[in-house]
């Protein structure tokens, strides 16, 4: 059995594909479309994008042209980091789904607790009208689940203390040498699915020479031991590639890290990763 095919489950019973496969910095138009399009037949069943990415267009057009039923694919995008309004939201989310030409989505999330230019600034007011949309939006119809991403423990508490529907997911930057310890455990307590993106540092950690040697031990890329590592500590990463060798090599996973090398894995912090 493929790991493509496996899934975790939901807070709210959705299904979803244990490895997803990302679109981040994939530029709107013929590439988006052929890594699409190339994972879909690699057999990647979960494909994550955002408006924000530009490239819902061609993520939507990959799908429709693939052939595969519509049901047999999770499809998530999320709401503009600057939109802190109820009806920008509601504005926004009609936007995606008129540009992917999806029918519906499989998981919409908020991008991040504050607009890009002003990361780390306080908008736990704002968050609470727009998830107040995001319930909304699921009450539709239109999306089967809502989730977060890039919110830390206090974010998410913000939200939890006055949510109707808990939060499906948080969608943080995860990698070996950078779990977000906090974050990721207070997401767990609360039954609420991380999913990592960039799982390879945006390419940051395929050099190291301590992840080399482990995954040289298995006989296998960094690329796929740094995946294979997020899945072990139960979150599902979003590997991102344009060339079709890596995408299918991404999901050759069958093999099983050890406790030991785990440990020395979860051990790594970026300090000691640059070194």
């Amino acid at each position: 059995m493929s790991i493509l095919t496996e899934t975790f489950t939901l807070n709210n019973g959705v299904k979803i594909p244990k490895v997803g496969f990302g679109t981040w910095q994939i530029p709107d138009g013929k590439q988006t479309y052929d890594a699409v399009a190339a994972a879909l037949k690699a057999g990647y069943r979960h494909i994550d994008t955002a408006k924000v990415y530009r490239n819902e267009r061609s993520v939507g057009k990959a799908i429709r042209d693939s052939g595969i039923k519509r049901e047999d694919i999770f499809l998530t995008s999320k709401l503009p980091a600057e939109t802190k309004t109820y009806a920008g939201a509601i504005e926004d989310f009609r936007s995606t789904m008129d540009a992917l030409d999806a029918g519906y989505l499989d998981l919409y999330l908020v991008h991040a607790p504050w607009p890009w230019a002003e990361k780390g600034a306080n908008y736990d007011k704002e968050n609470i009208e727009v998830w107040k949309a995001m319930q909304d939006i699921y009450a539709s119809g239109k999306v089967r689940a809502i989730g977060v991403s890039n919110f830390n423990a206090h974010d998410l508490q913000n939200i939890l203390a006055r949510a109707e529907v808990k939060p499906a997911i948080d969608q943080i930057r995860y990698f070996v040498g950078y779990t977000e310890p906090q974050t990721t455990k207070f997401a767990k307590d609360n039954d609420i699915l991380v999913e990592a993106y960039s799982p390879l540092a945006t390419g940051g950690i395929l050099q190291n020479a301590a992840i080399k040697e482990i995954a040289a031990k298995y006989n296998v890329s960094v690329a796929q031991l740094a995946i294979k590592f997020v899945l072990q500590n139960a979150v599902l990463p979003l590997p991102k590639a344009a060339h079709e060798e890596h995408i299918k090599n991404n999901a050759q996973l069958n093999f099983e890290i050890s406790v030991e090398d785990m440990l020395k894995l979860n051990g790594l912090t970026e300090t000691n990763l640059n070194r």
